[in-house]
């Protein structure tokens, strides 16, 4: 008898493993909904953040690596293979890194690609998102940075200049460390630029550019440099609040903004930088099922030119 309750009892625990593993397994785009005595299973919508450097050699950021050209034929042939791997997460929307006020420009071109009077420039949203676009036969794409013309708050640059700062009161061990080498030059104004050391594919570098451990330390030397300032001021801390964290938050924002469906699969084209910041947000809302890139890029997948 004792040995019949305990087969019971462990047949039971195993049921309720077998159970609670079940539900643990459940697809993370699925949430479960307490309504009563029922429970329905809601669907989220899927965001991916492929996280990308700039085509065009900008210049924009605190540190810029010179690219060759993106529209040579070897270049545009590993596009259109990252483009095909790219495909298999069957996007519904694509979003890009342009201000939402852009965005009417930004679709003219786009049109203009698909009616064939528009040559797609060296810029990941064209190299890229037209490209997946227009295989998914979407009718537009859709702008969520936050960059306006004219910023509608006024900001007093002097109480964010962390690097200044920094420099005047012997705390420059708190900013991210300049990249050093014979490859890396300083133009007149400041901005560092770096020389690739050799040729590297564009999947390669897709790959490693979106690696977790490569976001997770580019956004530690952000959190660093909130430590500049002495005393009653916090020059780090108010430009990582009033700059870099407020315009991530919006980019976030505008992209719930453009989630109109559960069913919506939308990819956010977007600089590597952004990534840490905006996927923390999209994961803290509980509102959206997030898929790695790495997940479909597969650089030995990849044909050599």
């Amino acid at each position: 008898m004792k040995a019949l309750v305990k087969c019971r009892f462990y047949l039971m625990t195993l049921l309720t493993i077998v159970l609670l593993t079940g539900g643990t397994a459940m697809s993370d785009d699925q949430t479960d909904q307490s309504t009563g005595d029922t429970t329905q299973i809601t669907k989220k919508p899927t965001i991916m953040i492929l996280g990308s450097w700039h085509f065009t050699s900008s210049g924009l950021d605190g540190v810029n690596t010179k690219t060759d050209d993106v529209l040579a034929p070897k270049r545009q042939r590993e596009i259109e293979q990252l483009v095909e791997q790219l495909k298999a997460f069957k996007p519904t929307k694509i979003a890009v890194e342009l201000d939402p006020s852009r965005c009417d420009t930004e679709n003219k071109r786009y049109q203009g690609y698909l009616n064939g009077t528009y040559e797609l420039e060296p810029y990941e949203g064209d190299q890229i998102g037209y490209r997946l676009a227009k295989e998914f036969g979407h009718p537009k794409v859709y702008c969520v940075d936050y960059w306006p013309k004219h910023w509608p708050v006024h900001i007093d640059h002097e109480l964010m200049a962390t690097g200044a700062f920094a420099k005047a009161h012997n705390q420059e061990h708190l900013l991210r460390p300049p990249p050093t080498g014979k490859n890396v030059t300083r133009d007149a104004d400041g901005k560092i630029w770096i020389e690739p050391e050799k040729y590297e594919p564009i999947i390669d570098k897709y790959i490693r550019i979106n690696q977790p451990e490569s976001r997770r330390a580019d956004h530690q030397g952000y959190i660093r440099s909130a430590r500049v300032g002495l005393g009653t001021e916090y020059p780090g801390a108010n430009w990582l609040v009033h700059s870099w964290y407020s315009r991530n938050l919006k980019i976030f924002v505008n992209t719930t903004r453009i989630t109109e469906s559960a069913d919506d699969r939308i990819l956010l084209i977007i600089g590597t930088g952004h990534v840490y910041l905006v996927q923390q947000f999209l994961e803290n809302s509980g509102d959206y099922h997030l898929e790695s890139p790495l997940k479909y890029l597969d650089a030995e997948k990849i044909q050599t030119p």
